[in-house]
C-alpha cells in the first residue's frame, strides 16, 4: 500500500478568458522514504498540483474538478478543513520557494518554530524550546540558543532556507512536499541545502515531492522523475533510467537546454516557442507547436495522447511525433 496515491487528478480556475485547466488526469503514486521529483517549465501545473493535496487551492477561482488523493485512508481532495489541521504541517509538510516571503518577517525564529509543536504536538513553551533548538542544530545553524531569537531578516538566504526545512522537518513530517527549495539559493549553498535534506531523510525516513525545473537538482536527489507539460505528464521513469534514454520529445528538449550538458563556448540551447494557453482546449499533442515542422505531422490532432509503458517503470505519452529524434 502506497504512502500517497493520487489518481485522475483535474484543477481548473476560473479566469477572465474563461477556464483554465492547470492539471488534467495526473495520477502517481509514492512510498515511504522514497524521492520523487516533478519537473517542467514554469506554468506546467507542478505547484497546482502540489498545493491541490494540501488544500491550498483557492476556491474560488480555483477547484478540484475530479480525482483523488488517498493518505491513510483519507482523500486529501474532498476532506474537511478539520481532517487538514490535523494533516497540514504534522504529518504533511511544504517548504515554499522564497523563504522571505513565507517566514513572518514580524516573528522571532523562535515563534515560528515553536508554533507546530504547540498546536499539533502539545508541547509546552520549554520542551517546544529545546527541540527547535536542537532542529537548528540538526539543519547546521551556528549557535542555535542565540540565533533562534534572531527575527527572519538577520539571516542570509541559505540560513532563511535551512530555518524554513526545519520548521517543515520539526513535527517528524510523513510527507514533504518542496516547492523549488534551492531555486534562489547559489550553487554551493544549494549542494548543502540538498544534502542536509538527504540527510534528515534517512533520519526520519519522510518521503519527498520535489518540484523543480532544474534536471540537474533531480538528478541527484530522486528515485523517480514525472516529467510534466501543459497540466500532464508526458514522461515517468526511474531517474537513471530517464537521463539514460529520454523518450518524450520535451524530455530530451528540457536535458539538452542544461547548460552544463552542452561544450564550452558553444550557443545555449533553449525550446523554442512558449507552452500553450490552458484558457484553450487542448484537443491532441500540446507540445506538437514546439516540434521541428518535419515532426509535427505525425503528431497526434485528435486525442490527447496517454502514457503507455515502454520498459519496466518507464511511461510515455503516446505520441509518435514526440517518440522520435
Amino acid at each position: 500500500m502506497p504512502l500517497l496515491k493520487v489518481d485522475d487528478l483535474y484543477v481548473s480556475f476560473r479566469t477572465r478568458n474563461g477556464l483554465l485547466q492547470a492539471v488534467t488526469g495526473v495520477s502517481f503514486e509514492l512510498e515511504k522514504g522514497q524521492t520523487i521529483g516533478i519537473v517542467g517549465e514554469s506554468g506546467s501545473g507542478k505547484s497546482v498540483t502540489c498545493a491541490a493535496l494540501l488544500g491550498l487551492i483557492p476556491q474560488p477561482p480555483g477547484r478540484i474538478d475530479r480525482g483523488s488523493a488517498m493518505f491513510d485512508g483519507i482523500d486529501l481532495c474532498h476532506c474537511s478543513q478539520q481532517q487538514f489541521q490535523q494533516i497540514r504541517g504534522r504529518r504533511i509538510a511544504m517548504i515554499f520557494q522564497d523563504p522571505m516571503t513565507s517566514l513572518n518577517p514580524w516573528l522571532r525564529i523562535s515563534t515560528q518554530l515553536i508554533e507546530p509543536l504547540q498546536l499539533h504536538l502539545g508541547m509546552k513553551k520549554a520542551e517546544a524550546m529545546e527541540r527547535a533548538i536542537e532542529e537548528l542544530r540538526l539543519v547546521g545553524v551556528k549557535d542555535p540558543g542565540d540565533r533562534i531569537r534572531s527575527y527572519p531578516h538577520e539571516f542570509s538566504g541559505g540560513m532563511r532556507q535551512r530555518v524554513m526545512i526545519a520548521m517543515a522537518m520539526i513535527t517528524r513530517p510523513e510527507i514533504l512536499i518542496a516547492d523549488e527549495p534551492t531555486t534562489a539559493l547559489d550553487v554551493t549553498v544549494q549542494k548543502e541545502v540538498l544534502e542536509l535534506m538527504k540527510q534528515r531523510q534517512r533520519e526520519t525516513g519522510t518521503a519527498i515531492i520535489f518540484i523543480t525545473h532544474d534536471l540537474g537538482v533531480v538528478s541527484e536527489t530522486c528515485d523517480q522523475v514525472h516529467v510534466m507539460y501543459a497540466g500532464r505528464f508526458v514522461e515517468v521513469a526511474p531517474t537513471r533510467e530517464l537521463f539514460r534514454k529520454p523518450s518524450h520529445a520535451y524530455t530530451r528538449a528540457l536535458l539538452d537546454s542544461i547548460p552544463a550538458l552542452q561544450p564550452k563556448g558553444s550557443e545555449l540551447r533553449t525550446i523554442p516557442g512558449a507552452p500553450p494557453d490552458l484558457s484553450k482546449p487542448i484537443t491532441g499533442c500540446a507540445f506538437q507547436p514546439r516540434r521541428p515542422l518535419s515532426m509535427q505531422s505525425h503528431c497526434v490532432t485528435d486525442r490527447l495522447p496517454a502514457l503507455k509503458e515502454i520498459s519496466p517503470a518507464h511511461w510515455v505519452q503516446d505520441c509518435p511525433g514526440c517518440m522520435e529524434n
